[in-house]
């Protein structure tokens, strides 16, 4: 099994010209600005990361299962999205479909449409 940290890594690093460098102590996803930070610092015994997230995603996902999402600190008021990976039957393939959300919130144009063209 692998583990979260290198889950949510090869999410990040397989988006176009993401590159991976460490802020606040966590690994954080750049493409450009950073897009997704790994959340393991907040000593709140919790392990999740934080990321970009569309208009309105965020209070969203938040009222509908508080026990996956949440509003994280710092970031949470320019509509950063929390995502626990400590709970049980963590859905990958959505964490991916969050991520890439994430990824189009602050990649340049040129890079979006390279994934909606599959490059």
């Amino acid at each position: 099994m692998t583990a979260p940290l290198e889950r949510l890594r090869e999410l990040c690093t397989a988006l176009p010209e993401v590159t991976e460098k460490l802020s606040h102590g966590e690994p954080t996803w750049f493409v450009r600005k950073s897009f997704v930070m790994f959340a393991d610092h907040h000593h709140d015994d919790r392990l999740a990361f934080w990321c970009a997230a569309p208009p309105g995603v965020q209070e969203e996902l938040v009222a509908a299962d508080p026990d996956r999402f949440f509003r994280p600190p710092y970031v949470g008021g320019r509509g950063w999205l929390g995502v626990y990976l400590d709970v049980a039957g963590v859905d990958w393939d959505e964490i991916a479909e969050i991520v890439t959300d994430a990824y189009r919130e602050v990649a340049p144009a040129r890079l979006v449409s390279r994934l909606r063209d599959g490059a």
